[in-house]
């Protein structure tokens, strides 16, 4: 029984920290034309840019826009420097 609990608290220790993954894009609508700057976060199986890319134009289809550029990934560290930029589309879609 001593061991099982070990084990368990060992693997528990060795599990990686999940932290969150947000991307900023550009996206744009036609007719008439319109651009956004926005932040959004992806999950953390899809935290480098082609992947969110991926995550990020089905989101915003769903909404009539389309995904021009994923500019960046990045951790919540530097979210707070974005929102500003972002305006009405930080954390949006």
């Amino acid at each position: 029984m001593k061991i099982l609990i070990a084990l368990l608290f060992t693997a528990v220790l060795t599990v990686p920290a999940q932290a969150a993954c947000y991307a900023d894009y550009k996206a744009k609508q036609d007719d008439p034309l319109r651009l956004h700057y926005g932040v959004a976060q992806v999950p953390d199986d899809s935290c480098n840019v082609a992947a969110a890319a991926k995550v990020l134009a089905a989101r915003l289809e769903q909404k009539n826009w389309t995904l021009l550029t994923v500019l960046s990934v990045f951790s919540e560290a530097q979210l707070n420097t974005k929102e500003e930029a972002a305006g009405a589309f930080f954390l949006r879609y």
